[in-house]
């Protein structure tokens, strides 16, 4: 079983790295002839000015007296030059954004892999193809930033005066260097100047994304070559700013990257016509590129050009441009430059995921493949579902391990000759290993389809659509936590469509009305927007209430209950009502800002310590000790807590104990084992392997209620990118003073509590079911692969670094859960069965 999960291993880092040779390869070309204007420039320099996340809107509106926050600039869209709104592209971020005003692309995907940093290729831009070139500004990125505006945006919000402020600053310093520079070349007209923006900004402060106040920049352009203001009666957009900013008037020219702005441009229609020419010729020549690359490492036969832009066609529409120009008809020039550049563009898309498909489906066969082995291995060596079928041992033949070493050597001889990278070996030859070890099991998959043969086939395929339902609702609950409470609505109905109501009325009602109460959180906001102390409160009162009634409860039973463990659940109580103190005290202090008490700070920390070790003092009884771990991660819990997620632990352990209840019901009714008390049955840590029993249907569906109950652990009170902007209070009763790496360790042990709990919970299940650890990870790692193989096609490499970071991080931890599993089954077993003891004395019963 070890080379088992090694093998397993090392196929799944295969099959992450698969994702960067895929989506996350640069599309930057090279080796490109440089495409020249035939006739003289209108400017000899260029000076651009680049305003770090200035927002369109905030720029052009007026302040509440009515006058504008940046008059020089505002005088310039008036008087002097012409304006528009810049449309950039996510990410929008500073890098980026630099690299798309000066080199003329938009983001790199590749440079994932320096961690979104750098630009992982070198490439072309306006510097170095430039005479001359002078840069002031942020000395990480070359292009001048105008002053501060960026850290304004986070530290004050766009809204802020300091933000708005500081573009008056701005504004004053650009007015200062036009100047100076009209000055020094003696107001020859030889000048263009150019204000923009990278990207925008939030209105909380952030940016990176795709949100309007994000990719609407400014865009003010005048001196020499640039069109003056045109007086306009009326303008159609979609938008009303220009009602808002008072420019309905002045004529807005609106940019979208990528394309010659021939409007702005102040000169002959010859030289606009071509301007545009060499724009569309110089695109045309990445694509000419492009596809000589990918021709020269293909076989011809299989060959399959971008058909939209033949040899054929682009001859016809240069030469047909070329003709317009000679006959001036220039607009039809920019016209037919502009389909050519589009279908350029396109071709270069095409060319680029060229091999995306091949890859793409080499990964697909052996993800497939390995599927099937693994469930073929549940089948084989974990349950019941052959037995009894024939099982004649044949001599083994050497066709199938020749067959494969042939489509093996076929597989390399077909990359060779096409100059693959060898990372291309690794995809395709791993498939043939895969699918000769599910191949050599070839008999149990006969004995299995003659299985399946005797049952009813609705019933089969009912199996089926259930468990097809069940893998998407956990795949569509990574992107809409709604689909969490649909899923857990359905739990809610399971035991009325079963013959459990009938048996364990009372059980079944319990797991209705839990079932529907966890399902209210993931519906409720991501935790962290607005802090209410109440409900840590509430969360505490009710941990206090349900400790009361346990305790009574269990002192009754007085053969089962010793004066050392009421010692232990008072410890524990008084830890709960410790800590309800400190969050509230806490909170006042902070408020009167006074800080976090020391006294505060000592006994947070003394609680969270304690945590792991105080349960271990409970009897090994399956209840107790539960109910005692479920005691001191709450305590723990209500310190990190600012609002609703306080209840969440709570009720998602009470979903919890009626499961280990509600699933010795259905044992019990299929006959496999007689049920028993819970007080009765005792955690082990060396427990009998004879004990364990072959799997059951049944159990592929506990497999995947124990994948559902972490998925909802982790996305019960948020999401995957709350983990990057949980609030700060949440830690505040341990520490206030800044420290990353402390605050995310204790972030990170909070969002591991809810899945310790259910974790424990099911280590209960596996012991009154008799249901093998091992049998059970390969059920979840079949399910977690399927899973990973919905998320390998959801990978995206476009969009904003957080939408782009998402798709890796979903598809992550879908492929590493079983291997998660096993650190919390660890984890688990250390808390349910570990016992340590008080002091030394013989053990006595509490009369």
């Amino acid at each position: 079983m070890l080379l088992f999960f090694t093998l397993g291993l090392l196929i799944h880092f295969v099959f992450f790295a698969s994702i960067f040779d895929i989506y996350f390869t640069s599309p930057l070309v090279h080796g490109m002839t440089p495409q020249f204007t035939p006739l003289p420039p209108p400017a000899r320099r260029l000076v651009l000015f680049v305003a770090d996340g200035l927002r369109a809107d905030t720029l052009y509106e007026l302040d509440e007296n009515g006058t504008s926050r940046a008059p020089f600039i505002r005088n310039i869209i008036m008087h002097e030059g012409s304006w528009g709104i810049s449309h950039t592209r996510v990410p929008t971020e500073s890098r980026p954004g630099h690299v798309a005003l000066i080199a003329g692309f938009y983001e790199d995907v590749s440079a994932v892999a320096k961690g979104w940093k750098e630009n992982p290729v070198e490439f072309d831009s306006l510097f170095n193809e430039s005479k001359y070139t002078w840069s002031w500004g942020s000395p990480d990125i070359l292009p001048m930033f105008a002053k501060g505006i960026d850290t304004n945006g986070h530290a004050h919000r766009p809204s802020s005066r300091d933000y708005k402020d500081n573009i008056k600053k701005v504004d004053d310093g650009v007015k200062e260097i036009v100047s100076m520079f009209n000055h020094f070349y003696g107001n020859d007209g030889k000048t263009t100047f150019i204000f923009t923006s990278d990207h925008g900004m939030t209105d909380w402060g952030s940016h990176g994304a795709g949100h309007p106040s994000e990719t609407l920049t400014p865009l003010v352009t005048w001196g020499a070559g640039i069109n003056y203001p045109q007086r306009v009666s009326a303008q159609q957009f979609d938008d009303s700013f220009l009602k808002e900013w008072r420019l309905e008037n002045w004529k807005r020219l609106d940019v979208n990257q990528g394309i010659l702005p021939v409007d702005y441009l102040n000169n002959t229609d010859l030289f606009k016509a071509e301007s545009m020419f060499t724009n569309a010729v110089q695109i045309l020549e990445q694509f000419k590129v492009k596809m000589t690359q990918k021709k020269e490492v293909t076989l011809p036969f299989l060959f399959t050009p971008f058909k939209l832009l033949s040899d054929s066609k682009q001859f016809n529409i240069l030469r047909k441009a070329r003709s317009y120009i000679k006959h001036r008809k220039f607009d039809e020039v920019v016209s037919l430059c502009k389909e050519l550049i589009h279908l350029a563009l396109k071709g270069l898309s095409y060319y680029h995921t060229y091999d995306r498909f091949f890859l793409g489906i080499n990964v697909v066969i052996g993800f497939v493949g390995w599927i099937s082995y693994a469930s073929l291995l549940i089948i084989k060596s974990h349950s019941n579902l052959i037995k009894g079928v024939s099982k004649e041992v044949k001599k083994p033949s050497h066709l199938l391990p020749c067959s494969f070493v042939a489509i093996g050597i076929l597989v390399a001889f077909f990359l060779l000759i096409q100059a693959c990278p060898w990372t291309y070996y690794v995809y395709g030859l791993l498939p043939v290993p895969i699918w000769y070890a599910v191949l050599r099991e070839f008999q149990v998959v006969q004995d299995l389809v003659t299985s399946l043969l005797t049952y009813p086939l609705s019933h089969f395929v009912g199996y089926l659509l259930v468990f097809t339902l069940g893998i998407e609702v956990l795949v569509l609950s990574f992107f809409y936590r709604c689909m969490l409470t649909a899923g857990l609505t359905a739990f809610a109905v399971w035991p009325f469509l079963t013959r459990l109501w009938t048996r364990a009325k009372v059980t079944s009602l319990s797991w209705a009305f839990f079932s529907v109460l966890l399902a209210v959180f993931p519906l409720m906001p991501v935790v962290g927007r607005k802090p209410d102390i109440s409900l840590v409160m509430g969360a505490g009162l009710l941990v206090l209430l349900l400790s009361l009634c346990v305790v009574t409860s269990l002192m009754k039973r007085k053969d089962s209950f010793r004066k050392e463990e009421l010692l232990v659940h008072l410890l524990q109580v008084l830890s709960t009502v410790l800590s309800m103190y400190v969050v509230y005290s806490t909170q006042s202090s902070l408020l009167r800002k006074q800080g976090l008490p020391l006294m505060n700070q000592i006994i947070s920390w003394a609680t969270l310590a304690s945590s792991l070790f105080v349960p271990l003092l409970s009897s090994p009884a399956v209840f107790q000790r539960l109910f005692s771990i479920l005691l001191s991660l709450m305590s723990t819990y209500l310190l990190l807590s600012t609002g609703y997620e306080a209840v969440f632990p709570l009720v998602l352990s009470c979903l919890m104990f009626v499961w280990i209840n509600i699933e010795q019901e259905t044992l019990q009714q299929s006959g496999v084992c007689c049920k028993q008390k819970l007080t009765s049955i005792q955690f082990s840590y060396n427990t009998d392997i004879t004990q364990f029993r072959q799997l059951y249907l049944d159990d592929i569906r506990r497999a995947f209620f124990l994948v559902f109950f972490l998925v909802t652990a982790f996305f019960g009170t948020g999401n995957i990118a709350s983990i990057n902007s949980f609030d700060l209070a949440s830690v505040y009763c341990f520490l206030t003073v800044f420290s990353p790496f402390m605050m995310g360790a204790l972030m990170m042990w909070k969002i591991l509590i809810p899945f310790v709990l259910v974790m424990c919970a099911f280590e209960a299940v596996q012991l009154t079911t008799q249901l093998s650890s091992k049998s059970l990870f390969l059920i979840v790692l079949v399910i977690s692969d399927i899973m990973a193989l919905h998320f390998f096609f959801l990978v995206k490499d476009y969009g904003s670094w957080l939408d782009i970071g998402t798709s890796i991080s979903h598809y992550v931890i879908v492929m590493s859960m079983t291997i998660f599993l096993v650190f919390l089954n660890g984890l688990a077993q250390l808390l349910t069965t570990k016992k340590l003891r008080l002091c030394g004395k013989p053990k006595s019963h509490f009369m």
